[in-house]
């Protein structure tokens, strides 16, 4: 893609250190002209035809007077031939896992954590379209492909949902700010910032999420996680129980041995830490990893690696800290003398060909691949 920087930093004329001092997470950020010339990942045409792949979580939304609809793909074609001329839109998530285009204009935000991305989101809207004003708990990056779209936003207070929908409109929104975007234009919102979204002609707008997980989301899952690590093998038993005169009462031995059993759990910041890259190299539920229906022997692939290189599926996850690797979920030790090789593959998901691998790095690597997680060849620079 022609339009896209090789060497990533924020898109537009500011540093992407300037960008994360004075925006991230403080304030909205209109940039003109972010991407010059933009040339759409996927056509309108491809979109429609995205969201009705099986494997595709899409969404149609239109309006019916004061009423939102929502319908959940995947769509048939006479579905979408049928939709309307007018305020309806098409929304298809993670278009980074079918898309090499998609991908490259996700990997120019690179200047910020992989552990943070969530994914690529594509919107198509006739005239008129959109998904009702509403207030998103991450941070995400809007940008204008084909067509003109204007956004509204507004730092109210007022976060009240429209009851009874199937979406979360605010039934109260009142503007502050708006501007008409056009193609290769990007508006930067933080979290907690409501805005609403109209297409002003038919319009592709490109939506690149940054996930945030909840303190009651990491509370939940940690509880889980231990409670797998820990399996308590113990049973409360109470041999020298006597008659009682009430047994509405809860035994006061019985509120004992829980209170033991909680007091008795403990946790190191290695827990804590491997929970975490667990969490987050999790794939999504609808990621579907395919084996290859011929793999490589270790010998053959160690060969093709070294000859032609690798890249992560494009639904793989793959997180770093310390000397732990996580890889969709799964967590590991970085075998000895692996770990810059596996930073590389890492951060620029892919490692060239030629690249050093030692015997117990490209173990590890066959089995990943052995999974369907990680792919012989780096991404043809022409097809998707």
């Amino acid at each position: 893609m022609k339009t896209l920087r090789q060497s990533p930093g924020f898109p537009g004329p500011m540093t992407a250190s300037r960008f994360l001092r004075q925006y991230w997470q403080k304030r909205p950020l209109l940039v003109r002209g972010a991407f010059p010339g933009f040339t759409d990942p996927l056509s309108a045409r491809e979109v429609l035809r995205l969201a009705q792949h099986p494997d595709a979580a899409s969404r149609m939304v239109w309006r019916e007077a004061r009423d939102w609809r929502v319908e959940h793909g995947p769509f048939t074609a006479t579905m979408l031939q049928r939709r309307p001329r007018r305020n309806w839109t098409v929304l298809v998530q993670d278009t980074n896992y079918f898309s090499r285009r998609a991908r490259e204009l996700l990997s120019q935000f690179r200047f910020l954590p992989h552990a943070r991305v969530d994914d690529l989101m594509v919107s198509y809207a006739e005239t008129g379209g959109g998904v009702g004003p509403h207030v998103d708990s991450y941070d995400v990056f809007l940008i204008q492909g084909a067509g003109r779209r204007r956004w509204e936003i507004s730092r109210q207070r007022d976060l009240a949902f429209v009851p009874g929908l199937d979406l979360k409109v605010l039934a109260r929104f009142e503007p502050e700010q708006a501007w008409d975007m056009n193609p290769g234009d990007m508006l930067y919102l933080p979290p907690g910032v409501a805005h609403h979204g109209i297409a002003l002609e038919p319009c592709l707008t490109w939506s690149v999420g940054f996930r945030s997980p909840s303190d009651a989301e990491f509370a939940t899952a940690f509880l889980d996680h231990l409670a797998e690590k820990m399996s308590p093998g113990g049973h409360y038993r109470d041999p020298g129980l006597r008659p009682t005169k009430h047994p509405g009462d809860i035994p006061p031995a019985l509120i004992a041995h829980a209170s033991r059993v909680a007091g008795g759990i403990r946790w190191s910041q290695q827990d804590v830490r491997d929970f975490v890259g667990r969490l987050l190299s999790e794939p999504k539920q609808h990621a579907v990893f395919t084996a290859p229906p011929r793999p490589l022997s270790a010998r053959a692939f160690a060969a093709a690696a070294r000859r032609s290189g690798l890249r992560l599926d494009s639904r793989s996850r793959l997180l770093l800290s310390g000397r732990r690797v996580f890889l969709n979920g799964d967590s590991t030790s970085a075998p000895a003398g692996a770990l810059g090789a596996l930073r590389q593959l890492a951060d620029a998901r892919e490692l060239a060909p030629g690249i050093s691998l030692g015997d117990a790095l490209l173990h590890w690597l066959h089995d990943a691949y052995s999974t369907g997680a990680l792919h012989v060849g780096r991404e043809a620079a022409h097809a998707d």
